[in-house]
């Protein structure tokens, strides 16, 4: 994937190494993780709790920090790369587009939830519906959560067939780890917090695994779209005029 910038006859071309950019956003993703629980570790076995800030600062289940906006971007990026997928396949009248804007439409509103956390306003409402004492479902907003992926898969399922095989496989791959951190051990989570609370290591060593494949998840998704776009499209340029 390139970008190119010209401003005479001449330009200059920026090359976009998809392996160089995975890489770092894999190691800035296990570099915050790491952060988050020697944090946590320090705060449960010493009982220094702020230790200059840095522990909340770094702490993977909290909101409005570094790995919350860490995780945001994420989603932001693959926001982005879907609306580039979603121009080029409307230039050349693909058949698939609407799905591309949907796709984008989505993840841009993943980025702002895991920014502003809208998803934690319908526990409350979840609560008052079914009761208190929901188990597993203790985090009631997951609920709704599962509902909304049990609607729209048999609806992606045509399109991500249509995918090239290699494309298709990284998408897979991509929703299964961030549906089993988003969904499956947020559900774990959720079950041990009912009964033991989260204010313990254990619980925070299960957010982390939850954030971490969430992060994976979305690392790997990139990663398919930036091929993606290579494959579909070749070069892409930008041109300031």
């Amino acid at each position: 994937m390139q970008a190119s910038q010209t401003r005479t006859t001449s330009g200059n071309v920026i090359s976009l190494r998809v392996r160089s950019i995975v890489r770092l956003l894999a190691a800035t993703a296990a570099l915050l993780l790491l952060a988050s629980v020697a944090g946590q570790l320090v705060k449960y076995l010493t009982g220094h709790d702020h230790v200059f800030g840095l522990v909340p600062l770094f702490f993977i289940d909290a909101e409005k920090n570094l790995p919350s906006g860490f995780s945001a971007l994420l989603l932001l990026i693959a926001a982005q790369l879907l609306c580039i997928i979603a121009v080029l396949e409307k230039k050349r009248a693909g058949t698939d587009t609407g799905y591309w804007i949907l796709l984008a439409a989505g993840f841009a509103f993943m980025a702002a939830d895991e920014a502003l956390a809208f998803h934690e306003r319908l526990m409350r409402p979840m609560r008052n519906l079914l009761g208190e004492d929901l188990g597993i479902f203790h985090f009631a907003w997951v609920i709704p959560g599962i509902v909304l992926v049990l609607v729209l898969t048999p609806f992606m399922l045509r399109f991500l067939w249509r995918l090239p095989a290699r494309t298709r496989r990284y998408f897979v791959v991509a929703a299964v780890l961030y549906l089993g951190g988003a969904i499956g051990f947020e559900l774990v989570g959720s079950g041990f917090a009912a009964v033991h609370g989260i204010h313990n290591l254990p619980y925070t060593m299960i957010a982390t695994v939850e954030e971490g494949l969430e992060m994976a998840g979305a690392i790997v998704f990139i990663r398919a779209l930036l091929e993606c776009v290579a494959a579909r499209f070749g070069s892409v340029s930008l041109r300031v005029e």
